[in-house]
Parts: structure tokens; C-alpha cells; sequence
């Protein structure tokens, strides 16, 4: 089987990054005019998923022996910004999932191939919650328990879940793993009933005693040290990366492109919008445009310091060289503090325009709604990255959870 994929994979046209936005911009007006729909369904259609996976979007961090392009990460959030621009949701659930070709790179070989060796487009989907009872067994773990929050899953054929395996001595420290489970051995419940990020099908995921061979386990500690078994196969520099660091910014990169949606819908109703109460138009109200003016600076600061992070890292992993767990302490907490930044900015919009943005088919709202359900996620909250950061700069001792 591998010299089939190596031969299928040696002809296949990797497009550049600027093709890859180009596509993802391209479907916007499609994902705006599914919003409405999508939300009371409370899922993205099966037509944006379909739409992603003809536009190789899916594929962006996918290895090129599975008909991957293994381009740069930076590659990866243009695109996911670019669709959160269109909608939220549809940029949060691409995000999350296509991020996840990412970690089943890291997996053993024997993983790759159940999930990838009949189809290259299988989609996985995740719950990271620590949650799940975990027993012991031969080649591996009986895997139980009930997860929260698993963005997209009803578009997905397996699924990553978090669980904390117990110590095998007694007295030692429990292990964090992430469990890879197919389709048939988990339940989907129907839950996801939320004031923001409604299309994401963020359900409950209920699994009953499934055997998880060892092999479709992958270890943290091997994610944080770069020691991953993947690796053995999965030779390129990309590979290298610490995986909490491609993982974080899936969760608050679509943030971004949702605050540059809200602000286009902004400058859109600014042109136009006179005050009923006081006859001033918005254009020429120095308040707004200094607002306009702060808010383009610091989504166009948030993108920079994204592509510089990742332009340190891979220039480093690229080199040979390790990337020390100070940047990597840095680089965690500025994706942390993305999502509440830029609900914050778009709120201020909101204020500027008055009376008509409260009303909920104003093109501000459905940005606003979902960036504070986004600002939710422990991945977006600065207060659980922002000691580790403190205790760096001042010289003092850090526990590094995620990195």
C-alpha cells in the first residue's frame, strides 16, 4: 500500500497558499447565504463540507504520502481567517477539523492506515476534555465516558478524545493521552443549543466500554516533546512543530476573521448611517472613524505576530534546532488572548452604530454573538496561559501544561 499512495502522491498538484485563500474567499457568498439555515439547523450543511474538501482544504497540513500538501501552518489560518470572515462558524468548525490531519500525522503508522488507507478525505473529529474512564487492557485501553463540545462531528468518520490513563504504579502521576476512535464505537448526542457559534454542531460524544488498541493512542508528552511516532514516517520539518501550538491557534484564529467580517459590515454601515437623534452622520463622527482606524491596526498586529510566530517556528524546526519553552510559553498566550480581544473591538462597533445594531438580523450581531461564545473555550481564556507567561519574564519556576 505505501507504493500506491508514494505513486499517487508524487503527481499530485500542490497549489500555493494564495490559491488556497483565493478558494476559500471564493466560497464566502455561499457560506454567508447558508448562515441563516445552518444556524437553525444547529450544524454547517453537508454542501460547505463538500465544498472544503473539493477545494483541498482539508489537506493543507495533510501529509503528501496520504495526498496531503504539507504546507506551512501560516498557509493554514490565512485560510481558516478567510473563511471565519465569511461566518464564524464555518471558519471555527474548518479550523477544528482540519487541524486534526495535522495530530493523526503524529499517530503510529498502524493508525494512519485504518484511517486514511481506504479514503485520504476521512474527517476526524474531537473532544479533548480529560473526562473518559480508562482500564487498562492487553495491546491497549477500554475507553468510557461522555464528552462535551465536539465541533463538526456529525461530518466526521472517527474522532480524537482526551482521557487521563491511570498511574501503573501506584503513587505515580496519571498519563494524558488522546484515544482515536471510529464511528461505530461512539454515540453523537443532539445538545448544542447556544446563543453564538450555533452552526458548529458542537454535540455530545458517549462511548460504552470501546477497546482503543495502544497504537491509536498518542501520548502528550510526546506532542509537547516533539517525539512523536508519526514522525518516523512523516519526515518534514512541519512535523516538528509542538502540536499545542498548531492546536491553539485552530481555536482562535477564526476569531480574527470573524472581527474582520464585523468590521466590514461596519465600514458598510458607517458609509451611510445618519443618527435620527442627532443628524450626525457616522462617516464624519471622529468617535467612529478612530475606532475603524484602532480596530484595522490591531487585527492587522494580531495577523502579524500569527505569521511571525510561525515563521520563527518553522525557520527553527527547518534548522535542526528546538524552539525554547519560553517562545513557546509566549507564542500560547497571545493565541489565548485572540478571541476576547477581538469580541471586545467588535463590541465597541456595535456601541458606535446604536439603536439599529441591537435588532438581530444587523449584520453586526451574528459576529458578535459567536466571538463571545468563542472567547468561552479554555484554549481562549488568557487567565490559564498568563501565569505560566508572568513567571517567565520575571525569572521565576513554570508548570508547563500546553505548549
Amino acid at each position: 500500500m505505501e507504493l500506491a499512495i508514494a505513486a499517487e502522491t508524487a503527481d499530485t498538484a500542490v497549489p500555493t497558499g494564495e490559491e488556497l485563500v483565493a478558494r476559500a474567499r471564493a466560497l464566502g457568498p455561499a457560506l454567508k447565504a447558508r448562515a441563516p439555515a445552518a444556524e437553525a439547523e444547529r450544524r454547517l450543511p453537508k454542501e460547505t463540507i463538500a465544498d472544503f474538501q473539493a477545494a483541498g482544504l482539508f489537506r493543507i497540513l495533510q501529509p503528501r504520502r496520504w495526498g496531503g500538501y504539507e504546507l506551512d501552518p501560516q498557509v493554514f489560518f490565512d485560510v481558516q481567517m478567510a473563511l471565519g470572515e465569511a461566518d464564524a462558524s464555518t471558519g471555527w468548525v474548518y479550523g477544528i477539523i482540519a487541524c486534526h490531519n495535522y495530530q493523526m500525522a503524529l499517530f503510529d503508522l498502524r493508525a494512519q492506515e485504518e484511517v486514511w488507507g481506504p479514503d485520504t478525505g476521512t474527517l476526524i473529529a474531537s473532544s479533548y476534555q480529560p473526562v473518559g474512564k480508562v482500564e487498562r487492557t492487553e495491546g491497549g485501553f477500554f475507553l468510557t465516558g461522555r464528552w462535551s463540545f465536539s465541533s463538526g462531528c456529525d461530518h466526521c468518520q472517527w474522532i480524537f478524545l482526551g482521557s487521563l490513563i491511570p498511574p501503573a504504579q501506584e503513587g505515580g502521576p496519571p498519563e494524558m493521552r488522546t484515544f482515536l476512535l471510529p464511528r461505530k464505537d461512539y454515540e453523537i448526542v443532539d445538545t448544542w443549543r447556544t446563543f453564538g457559534l450555533k452552526s458548529t454542531g458542537s454535540n455530545d460524544i458517549v462511548v460504552n466500554r470501546a477497546f482503543v488498541p495502544d497504537y491509536r493512542t498518542h501520548k502528550a508528552t510526546d506532542g509537547f516533546f516533539c517525539t512523536n511516532p508519526g514522525q518516523a514516517v512523516n519526515t518534514a520539518p512541519l512535523y516538528r512543530l509542538p502540536w499545542a501550538q498548531i492546536f491553539v491557534r485552530s481555536i482562535s484564529t477564526s476569531s480574527i476573521g470573524a472581527a474582520r467580517g464585523a468590521l466590514a459590515a461596519y465600514i458598510e454601515a458607517a458609509r451611510t448611517r445618519v443618527s435620527t437623534n442627532t443628524g450626525k452622520a457616522t462617516k464624519s463622527d471622529p468617535v467612529a472613524l478612530t475606532t475603524l482606524a484602532r480596530t484595522q491596526a490591531e487585527l492587522d498586529g494580531m495577523v502579524a505576530v500569527l505569521h511571525r510566530n510561525f515563521d520563527r517556528m518553522m525557520a527553527a524546526v527547518r534548522a535542526g534546532q528546538p524552539i525554547s519553552i519560553e517562545d513557546r510559553i509566549l507564542y500560547v498566550y497571545e493565541s489565548s488572548a485572540v478571541a476576547r480581544r477581538c469580541a471586545d473591538m467588535v463590541d465597541e462597533l456595535i456601541q458606535i452604530l446604536g439603536g439599529r445594531a441591537i435588532y438581530s438580523d444587523h449584520p453586526l450581531v451574528r459576529y458578535w454573538l459567536d466571538l463571545n461564545a468563542a472567547r468561552a473555550h479554555v484554549a481562549n481564556d488568557p487567565a490559564n496561559a498568563g501565569g505560566n507567561l508572568g513567571a517567565t519574564l520575571i525569572g521565576d519556576q513554570v508548570q508547563v501544561f500546553f505548549a
